[in-house]
């Protein structure tokens, strides 16, 4: 299985609740330069797996396009910022999808990534940043990690 998992795009600081946050123009613009980038990666999206908080539904909407259309998408509770990554890497190990994309938060991206691979470091995401993991047997590799600052 090949695992993306990207951290939502910036997101603005006034809000009354953090989970009512919106995208940024800025976050907007580098979530679909890094989208436009992973693309040439997948060949089809089987899932999607997207937290309910605002930013993360406003990147999936803005970079939905640059994407192959996905089989299937889910609104996924646990993937809010202090979310049991556990919960959703035993999830993951679970399914039969070949391509499956997270767009989730800080801290939570880190220790998916710690969780599927399991000699990597919590790794730092910027915003709009992405990880590729690669699932064999319930085993992680960690392929790459980049930035809307690192991409061409």
């Amino acid at each position: 299985m090949k695992i993306i998992v990207m951290r939502h795009g910036e997101a603005a600081h006034e809000a009354g609740r953090d989970d009512l946050r919106p995208l940024t123009d800025k976050g907007r613009k580098q979530s679909i330069r890094m989208a436009e980038w992973v693309a040439e990666q997948l060949p089809r999206i089987d899932r999607v797996l997207v937290s309910p908080f605002l930013r993360a539904q406003q990147t999936w909407e803005a970079i939905q396009a640059c994407l192959p259309a996905p089989a299937q998408i889910e609104d996924v509770h646990d993937l809010v910022p202090y979310g049991r990554s556990e919960v959703v890497t035993d999830y993951l190990r679970a399914l039969d999808d070949e391509y499956v994309l997270i767009i989730s938060h800080l801290p939570l991206v880190g220790y998916i990534v710690n969780d599927l691979c399991a000699n990597a470091v919590p790794p730092m995401f910027v915003t709009s940043g992405m990880a590729g993991v690669t699932l064999v047997d319930g085993k992680g590799r960690l392929d790459w990690l980049e930035g809307p600052h690192t991409v061409r």
